[in-house]
């Protein structure tokens, strides 16, 4: 029995909120149900008699229905309750059709002659957790994009793939005995199926997975292309070694110098390692970055990590017990020259390659004790600047080569042995962390370097690091005086008798490290080499032995004996060199997860492609990648990995540009719905969080939305506004409880509504908090467009077919309004200002319910601008006009300029030659038409009151002056 169709909502009587709800389902924001206690009643009058007997019986008049018969009743109604739109019909209707037409196929050979755009996305790791919807916000940019450019005539291609080898599968294999590939498999389905719920138009004809090896095949081959020239080698490094686990850790396995599994304590161990030479290409990693269309602050990024300076390196020679030059030296790197004369001792890295020399005898067994101390931390805690510096002395001194002195050999942990020569010349008058340590250790401070403009520097109580005068740097012995000059002189000086005697050279240096590209894991990519078994020699094995497959492994658990645990494929590691057919035994280690991400983008141009990498005429064509959309986290290592792979592959011939991403684009962080928190004292009872001892014995707790209310520019408690709570956002994780799923959000909302909304929350590379409220408020505005167009929802809650556009020609406002928000939308998108584009169709929407009729061009246009955001929705509305193919190719709207122009005029008014005010009028506006605009204005008005019109004087566009008679009647157009 359908209540719509009998009862009318004028002749109400008391109704329920449910009914209410239920009579204004398309105009109001959908509310929550609750029940009632009461019975609805309804005149009937609204009713004829088939209810009786029925849902409904009459009493007294009125028809009245129980509590439990509007629950039954609600239950059934409530997704139709909630749908402003038939969301749940179209979504998967045109997802259907798309996926079966291959709609958004990019061609593997493509009209050449029209332009390319190629959007990429930083492709994802496919973890068990599935998206939440921080994920979407970059996938659904580049899809806005996307679609716009195949509507304006160009080729797109919009590929998506799995960054799948890595940590958490293998992990995940370890503790349950499932093997990495089974999970890898299970979570890129899953990916892949809420992508596809999102309406993104990926070509999934070119999806790739790292894991694959007919796609690793040619990561191996980049490896093999590398080892040629030289950028592959193998080298002793200092590794994360868990002697309890038995293995290798990588960094982020690693928390406050134990083990993240376990709790165990972790070791720097050093082991031989591949290593791939990237600072071979420093310079030109750096100098190219300046042609590129990155933000500013990813550039930077980058020029720090590689951190080119310009200084000297410069030799101790290490003295014995009697102060006698011995046949060592110690080589340092300084970017300060000119602060020799102040270097009072020298420091060597615990892992430095001449400690064993340095040590003496007394002070042997500190020195030990002291290196096991520093290997279990790691490099970012030895060099964090807060910490206290430690250090040891070492029993041995080296002489200063400008003036002759011997000082002190220190051993300290705050040198690294992988920067620069692993030792450095310290001047603790002139540098922050040689001052504390000098201090601590009470080791001479000698002030080499004055300020300009300060002459009690040396009381400061903290070392001086900028530019100034020299003084106290002069030797008769060295020959050397640089006594007066500025630094950068000072600094050439040195440089230059540092040449000149022997004693050191001028030297550009690098914080760049090489790349350490070896795991001892099992997930991973095979590296393509073999070990000669009687010399231990290297030797690649074929290019068309390619891909050297992972051998499948039950046992992924380590070794123990810190072998990866590939050792365990006994019959895979004994193999023979092909080349000269000895026995050999195969490489154990895998590459990083990097590896795989390095190249991928090349692939999507090609990616079935047996014969190479990639074809080298759709590589010309398609490079390089136009926008690149991804998290500011990869701004240096994945961004540096991948320009350094592409320049090697730009020197070998096989791609024809320097910089594989032309534009990159950090979107902005989506942070969990804010959370108010409250605190309690040891009683139990509330305190304002501005008077809270947060350090003594407090308790938080988490206060519900609807508790809060906002006062000023806090927000405090509902039932006591005196307690002030605390209200942040934090970042969406399973620990705090703040994960949205997407998928719950595309069944209550739909995908167009959370597409919009991400879209819509504010600039696209700013950090934005969730709100569900806000999710609520785009799918109303989807919901006033449906109806605008479609027409109201039938008695039932269902729609008409069709549209109620009409066929008439549109009037000059529809026209201007159209073209207003066309130049706007396309606009914003190519500006990536999602947002406004939104705000512009919003616009649209709230004009055209003000026109009596909806002419079908306005519309089309419309439907043509809404469709990179609300695809499903767009499609729809398009089919509803009467097409039956996609709208995916249709021409995007041009906004004509004679649309554009501002016709409206600010008209000043004067009565009687006095200045009283200002009437908007059009362009071309005639003296009749303007003094009737003033008759009705509500200021300009009351001037005229029975008051004559002696005359008006009317300069079109710019004044009128209406000058009044003294006569005593009702002012009117004449």
């Amino acid at each position: 029995m359908n209540v719509n169709t009998c009862i009318q909502p004028p002749q109400f009587l008391p109704l329920s909120p449910f009914y209410q709800q239920r009579f204004h389902l398309f105009t109001q924001k959908p509310q929550s149900l609750k029940p009632t206690k009461k019975s609805c009643y309804f005149s009937t009058t609204a009713c004829d008699n088939s209810f009786k007997g029925g849902l409904f019986r009459v009493q007294k008049g009125r028809i009245r229905c129980s509590v439990s018969e509007v629950e039954e009743q609600k239950e059934k109604q409530q997704q139709v309750v909630k749908r402003a739109y038939p969301f749940h019909e179209i979504e998967p209707k045109w997802q259907s059709y798309w996926e079966k037409n291959q709609t958004f196929r990019t061609p593997d050979e493509v009209d050449t002659s029209k332009p390319k755009f190629y959007v990429l996305d930083m492709f994802p790791y496919p973890s068990g957790a599935g998206l939440h919807v921080g994920h979407p916000l970059g996938y659904t940019a580049t899809d806005i994009l996307a679609r716009l450019k195949r509507m304006q005539g160009y080729n797109v291609l919009h590929p998506m793939g799995w960054d799948a080898f890595g940590l958490p599968a293998e992990q995940y294999a370890i503790e349950t005995g499932t093997h990495p590939k089974i999970t890898t498999l299970r979570n890129i389905n899953r990916f892949r199926s809420q992508l596809k719920s999102l309406g993104l138009s990926y070509d999934w004809d070119r999806e790739i997975s790292t894991t694959e090896p007919q796609y690793y095949k040619w990561t191996q081959w980049i490896f093999l292309q590398l080892l040629k020239r030289g950028l592959a080698y193998q080298a002793e490094v200092p590794v994360n070694w868990c002697p309890a686990l038995g293995t290798v850790l990588a960094n982020e396995e690693v928390v406050d110098g134990v083990s993240e599994r376990g709790g165990h304590p972790v070791i720097r161990k050093p082991m031989r390692q591949w290593m791939l030479k990237i600072t071979a290409y420093a310079d030109r990693l750096l100098e190219d970055l300046d042609d590129l269309d990155w933000p500013e602050s990813v550039k930077e990024m980058q020029r720090n990590w590689i951190g080119r300076s310009e200084g000297a390196e410069l030799e101790f020679c290490v003295l014995d017990g009697d102060g006698k030059e011995r046949d060592i030296k110690i080589t340092v790197y300084t970017t300060r020259p000119d602060t020799v004369f102040g270097a009072t001792y020298l420091v060597v890295a615990p892992e430095h390659s001449l400690l064993p020399s340095l040590m003496s005898l007394s002070q042997r067994e500190s020195v030990e004790e002291y290196k096991d101390l520093a290997s279990r931390k790691s490099d970012l805690e030895r060099t964090e600047l807060q910490k206290e510096k430690t250090g040891v002395f070492s029993g041995c001194y080296a002489q200063n080569p400008a003036n002759g002195e011997a000082i002190p050999i220190w051993v300290a942990d705050y040198v690294l042995g992988s920067y620069g020569t692993g030792a450095i010349m310290a001047v603790p008058a002139h540098d922050t962390r040689d001052y504390e340590f000098a201090t601590k250790y009470d080791i001479p401070i000698r002030w080499v370097v004055k300020p300009d403009d300060d002459d009690d520097f040396s009381d400061s109580g903290k070392a001086y690091e900028g530019e100034g005068s020299i003084l106290n740097s002069s030797s008769s012995t060295s020959g050397l005086d640089i006594n007066g000059l500025h630094s950068k002189v000072a600094a050439s000086k040195v440089i230059e008798w540092a040449d000149t005697t022997g004693n050191g050279k001028k030297k550009v240096n690098y914080k760049l490290r090489d790349w350490l590209f070896a795991r001892q894991r099992y997930w991973g990519e095979p590296i393509p080499v073999v070990f000669l078994q009687d010399t231990g020699e290297t030797a690649p094995i074929l290019e068309t032995d390619l891909p050297l497959t992972l051998p499948e492994l039950d046992d992924f658990t380590p070794t123990g004996t810190g072998e990866p645990p590939l050792a365990k494929a006994v019959s895979w590691v004994k193999t023979t060199d092909p080349s000269s057919g000895k026995p050999a035994m195969r490489e154990t280690s895998t590459m990083p997860q990097w590896a795989g991400s390095c190249w991928y983008y090349l692939r999507y141009m090609d990616p079935k492609n047996s014969k190479e990498l990639v074809d080298m005429t759709k590589e010309k064509y398609w490079s390089p990648i136009d926008v690149y959309v991804g998290g500011a986290e990869h701004a240096v290592l994945h961004l540096l990995y991948s320009r350094f792979w592409h320049k090697v592959l730009y020197d070998i011939g096989v791609v024809s540009t320097k910089e594989p991403f032309k534009c990159v684009i950090n979107q902005g962080i989506i942070l969990g719905e804010v959370q108010y928190t409250a605190f309690k004292n040891p009683d139990g009872n509330y305190v304002s969080a501005d008077s809270a001892d947060l350090s003594g014995e407090i308790n938080q707790e988490i206060i519900p939305e609807e508790k809060v209310i906002k006062s000023g520019d806090s927000f405090v408690l509902k039932g006591d506004p005196s307690i002030r709570l605390i209200a942040r956002a934090h970042k969406m994780s399973k620990s705090r409880g703040n994960v949205v799923n997407p998928d719950d959000v595309v069944s209550e909302y739909g995908a167009d509504s959370l597409r919009l909304y991400e879209m819509f929350m504010g600039p696209f590379r700013d950090s934005k908090t969730w709100s569900t409220s806000g999710i609520e408020g785009v799918y109303r505005f989807l919901g006033r467009t449906w109806r605008l167009i479609v027409g109201s929802p039938l008695p039932d809650g269902t729609f008409r077919d069709g549209t109620v556009a009409i066929d008439g020609e549109p009037s000059f406002e529809q026209l201007r309004t159209l073209h207003k928000c066309i130049a706007k939308v396309t606009e914003e998108i190519e500006g990536t200002r999602f947002n406004t584009g939104i705000s512009a169709m919003m616009e649209f929407i709230n004009a055209a319910y003000k026109w009596d009729k909806l002419p079908r061009s306005i519309i089309k246009e419309f439907v043509f601008l809404l469709s990179p955001y609300a695809p499903h929705m767009a499609e729809e509305l398009w089919f509803r006009l009467g097409h039956s193919n996609s709208l995916a190719y249709e021409p995007f709207p041009k906004a004509n300029p004679d649309y554009l122009k501002e016709s409206t005029i600010v008209l000043p008014v004067q009565i009687n030659g006095k200045m009283r005010g200002t009437i908007q009028i059009e362009e071309g506006c005639s003296e009749e038409d303007a003094f009737r605009l003033v008759s009705q204005d509500a200021k300009l008005s009351k001037f005229l009151d029975g008051k004559s019109i002696k005359k008006r004087i009317y300069v079109p566009g710019k004044i009128l002056n209406v000058i009044l008679g003294p006569q005593n009647i009702k002012a009117g157009v004449r």
